[in-house]
């Protein structure tokens, strides 16, 4: 299980993350959603991300874009761009002109958005199943997703705890998505992020030790 850590709008805390004995695999920006207290100006955005990764995704959390939007940011340091509320064909688009790796976020309330990801499974490398509300992460069934096959690359959100018992997602998701559970009066708290971060690890390394890699003996 990987971690992804959204919403990062300082430079402190995305030093933290960078340099973190467990670092998350992903860290998200919000680009263009300017309802969310998470939001980040274009200028701001560019010199926040303009840092060594090492290693690390940098992912643009975009909202329905506009071609404006997009040709702002396509020199910028992302990885990934994430896409809520865009169509197959407008995904496809951006991936081939931009040559960007694809998150494609759907928003669940039943089983029916749970299956649009048959509609994006040959375009996106990662599809996010989200509560409904964007910013405000609302919480939705995780059992809808007991079906969608081992092969699609899937990441979870939706008022997901730091502290949670994250044992319980290993078997629907390869990556957790986390960002306002982290937060203590509206910005990224370093101990929560230390806690969560800590607990994706320790999963990991049970993961390692039941099933080991074999080696000649």
């Amino acid at each position: 299980m990987d971690a992804k850590i959204c919403g990062i709008k300082d430079p402190k805390t995305l030093s933290y993350l960078i340099n973190h004995n467990c670092p998350p695999k992903y860290i998200g920006f919000i680009t263009n959603y300017p309802q969310s207290k998470r939001y980040l100006e274009y200028k701001n955005l560019k010199q926040l991300i303009n840092v060594d990764k090492k290693g690390i995704n940098f992912v643009s959390v975009l909202v329905n874009p506009s071609e404006e939007n997009l040709e702002n940011i396509q020199g910028l340091n992302f990885d990934y761009y994430q896409l809520y509320d865009v169509s197959p064909k407008k995904t496809k688009l951006i991936k081939d002109k931009y040559k960007i790796k694809i998150i494609t976020a759907l928003t669940i309330k039943n089983i029916k958005d749970v299956e649009e990801y048959k509609n994006y499974q040959n375009i996106s490398e990662i599809i996010l199943f989200d509560g409904k509300g964007y910013e405000k992460s609302a919480s939705f069934d995780h059992k809808l997703l007991n079906n969608v096959p081992t092969f699609i690359n899937k990441m979870l959100a939706g008022n997901i705890q730091y502290n949670d018992n994250l044992d319980k997602y290993k078997k629907i998701t390869d990556i957790i998505d986390i960002s306002g559970s982290l937060e203590t009066a509206g910005d990224k708290d370093i101990s929560k992020i230390n806690i969560f971060l800590n607990n994706i690890n320790n999963i990991k390394n049970e993961n390692k030790k039941k099933n080991p890699i074999n080696r000649p003996t």
